[in-house]
C-alpha cells in the first residue's frame, strides 16, 4: 500500500511537470495553486467558442440522459461552445480505479464516489475549481457534499448527489409516531408487538459507525506524502463507552436483528435501518403502513445521544487538460450537469437524491419519503472519506463484542480490542502488508478469515486445497485490506468440490481461477 501511494505521488508530480506551457495539474495537498485556468477565467485570449471531443464516464442508469444534457447544453449554451461527446457506462468505482491507473487515458469527465477522493487528487486527475466556480458549488450544495469535494480549503469536484446514507423505515401498525425519536421507547415498542428491530451491527462498521457518530467519536484517515496511513481515533475513549452502552441498549434486546435487508418486514420486522435503495421493497410490504425517519436518540447517564451515520456522495470529475481553453469549457459543462436542473433531472429520470439545497428542499423531493429522511438524517452524518480497507473488518468485530459483554468491563474491553487491532494494522510489517490471501463466505467462514495465499511463481498465487461448497463466494485481497482485491465481482461457486485459488497479477489487474483437485 506504501508503495502505491508513492506511485501515485510520483506520477502526479510527472504530469505536472508535463503540463508546463498549457494547464497546470491541481495543487498537492496544502499548495494554493491559482494558475490553473478556471471557467470563470479562461487562460487563452478568453474565447470559449469552439467544438471540443470529450470522452464522458457516467452510470449505466444515467447514460441517455446524460447524451440528452450535453445535447442541451449545446443548443443552450451562450459562449459558442459545441461538444461532440462520446458517454460511456463506466461506474463510480471503476471510473476512479481507471483515471488513478492511466489519468491521460481516462474520461475528461467522469462521476466517481467521494471515498475515492483523495486518492484521486493524488494521482493528479482532478481540475481544481477556480474561485467563482468553488463559490458557487459551496452556496448551491448541502455542507457534506461540499465537504467532500474539498481537500485543505480547495475543491477539486463538482457534487452529483447525496443519497448514501442510511435511516429508519418503521412499520406505523406497530410503531407509534411519537416514539420514534426514542431508542429505548422503539425497542420496547418492538418487544411488546414480538416484532425485530433490525440493524446490522453484528457485522458492519458501516452501521455500527452512528452510535460513536452519535457521541461525538471521530474516525479520521489520511496518508501522508510516503502512503503511509495517518489516523485520528477517538473510538476508544470515555465517548466512546458511551456510545457502546448504548448500542448495548439496542443487542440486548430479544428482538434486536443483524441486518439492513428491507425484505425483513416480510419476516416479523417492526424496524428496519438501511438506505434509499430499500425503498420499494419495503413500500410493497407496508403499503400505507411504511413510515420512514431520521435515525432515534439513546439515552446514558440522563443525557441523550441523537445517532449518526455515514453519508456519501456522487461526485463529478474534470481531468486536467493540457488544452486551457478546452479545460475552462469542461468546467462550464460541468457546472451545468450538475446544477440545479441537471441534479432534479437525475432525480426525476433516475432518483438520484441531489446535493443541491433548492431541489432538496423542493416538494417532488421532500414527497420522496426516503430522501426526505435522509435529508434529515445528514444533519447528524459524517463524510465517509478516504478509509483504510481494513478498518471495515477491524470496527465490525466491535458489535459482536458488545453483544457478548456482560458488564462494564467488557464493553472497555471491546473498545481496548478495537484499538489493539487498529495498533496492529498501522504497525503491520511490510511482508504482511504485501501477502495475499482468500476471503469469502466459505469453509465456515463469512467474510471474516483471511486463507493464505503462496507466491508459486512470479505474479501467480495459490491457496491451500479448500473444500468449497456450490454458491460460495470469494475474493482475494492485500494485506487483509479491502484497498487492493480481485476479481471486481465475487467469484462465485458453482459446485462442491476440493479447489485451489490461484490468483495471477499482470500489472494493475488480478484473474482469480478456482482449479478443481
Amino acid at each position: 500500500m506504501k508503495k502505491l501511494f508513492a506511485l501515485l505521488l510520483a506520477l502526479a508530480m510527472v504530469f505536472s511537470l508535463a503540463a508546463c506551457g498549457g494547464e497546470s495539474a491541481p495543487a498537492s495537498a496544502g499548495e494554493n495553486k491559482t494558475d490553473a485556468p478556471t471557467a470563470e477565467a479562461p487562460a487563452a485570449g478568453g474565447e470559449l467558442a469552439g467544438t471540443y471531443d470529450i470522452t464522458v464516464w457516467c452510470a449505466d442508469a444515467i447514460v441517455d440522459l446524460t447524451k440528452k444534457q450535453i445535447e442541451d447544453f449545446n443548443a443552450n449554451n451562450t459562449d459558442g461552445i459545441t461538444f461532440n461527446a462520446t458517454v460511456e457506462a463506466v461506474g463510480e468505482g471503476d471510473a476512479a480505479t481507471q483515471m488513478i491507473t492511466d489519468v491521460e487515458a481516462g474520461g475528461d469527465l467522469f462521476c466517481f464516489a467521494q471515498d475515492q477522493f483523495a486518492r484521486l487528487v493524488q494521482a493528479g486527475a482532478l481540475s481544481k475549481l477556480g474561485v467563482q466556480a468553488a463559490e458557487m458549488v459551496r452556496t448551491a450544495n448541502d455542507e457534506g457534499a461540499v465537504s467532500a469535494s474539498t481537500l485543505d480549503g480547495d475543491l477539486y469536484a463538482y457534487p452529483l448527489t447525496s443519497d448514501n446514507g442510511y435511516f429508519m423505515y418503521y412499520d406505523k401498525s406497530v410503531i407509534p409516531e411519537e416514539d420514534v425519536d426514542s431508542l429505548e421507547k422503539l425497542v420496547e415498542d418492538c418487544e411488546a408487538a414480538g416484532k425485530y428491530f433490525s440493524m446490522e451491527t453484528d457485522t458492519s462498521a458501516w452501521y455500527i459507525a452512528s452510535f460513536f457518530f452519535g457521541t461525538g467519536c471521530v474516525s479520521e484517515w489520511a496518508t501522508d506524502v510516503e502512503g503511509n496511513w495517518q489516523l485520528n481515533d477517538t473510538f476508544n475513549s470515555p465517548e466512546g463507552l458511551i456510545a457502546a452502552k448504548g448500542m448495548k441498549k439496542l443487542v440486548d434486546s430479544p428482538m434486536y436483528l443483524s441486518s439492513s435487508d428491507g425484505a425483513g418486514f416480510d419476516s416479523g420486522c417492526a424496524i428496519v435501518v438501511t438506505g434509499t435503495w430499500a425503498y420499494n421493497t419495503v413500500e410493497g410490504i407496508l403499503g400505507e403502513n411504511m413510515g420512514v425517519a431520521d435515525l432515534p436518540s439513546f439515552e446514558v447517564d440522563g443525557k441523550e445521544y441523537h445517532m449518526g451515520s455515514f453519508s456519501g456522495f456522487k461526485l463529478l470529475g474534470v481531468k486536467p487538460q493540457t488544452d486551457a481553453v478546452k479545460s475552462a469549457a469542461l468546467h462550464k459543462l460541468a457546472q451545468y450537469l450538475t446544477g440545479e436542473q441537471g441534479q432534479m433531472e437525475r432525480f426525476q429520470a433516475a432518483a438520484w437524491g441531489p446535493s443541491n439545497m433548492n431541489d432538496q428542499a423542493s416538494d417532488a423531493v421532500q414527497a420522496n419519503v426516503a430522501l426526505a429522511a435522509l435529508i434529515e438524517q445528514n444533519k447528524y452524518a459524517t463524510v465517509q472519506g478516504q478509509i483504510a480497507g481494513s478498518w471495515w473488518d477491524i470496527a465490525k468485530v466491535i458489535g459482536t463484542d458488545v453483544e457478548n459483554a456482560t458488564d462494564e468491563a467488557g464493553l472497555q474491553a471491546a473498545l481496548d480490542n478495537y484499538s489493539a487491532a487498529i495498533s496492529d494494522f498501522l504497525n503491520m510489517d511490510p511482508e504482511a502488508a504485501a501477502a495475499w490471501s482468500v476471503i469469502g463466505a466459505l469453509c465456515g467462514t463469512n467474510w471474516d478469515t483471511d486463507f493464505p495465499m503462496t507466491e508459486v511463481s512470479e505474479g501467480v498465487f495459490q491457496s491451500e486445497v479448500l473444500e468449497l461448497k456450490a454458491g460460495d463466494e470469494l475474493k482475494c485481497r492485500q494485506g487483509a485490506s479491502w484497498d487492493v482485491n480481485f476479481p471486481a465481482d465475487n467469484v462465485v461457486v458453482e459446485a462442491d468440490g476440493s479447489y485451489i485459488v490461484q490468483l495471477t497479477i499482470d500489472g494493475d489487474t488480478g484473474t482469480v481461477e478456482l482449479i478443481a483437485q
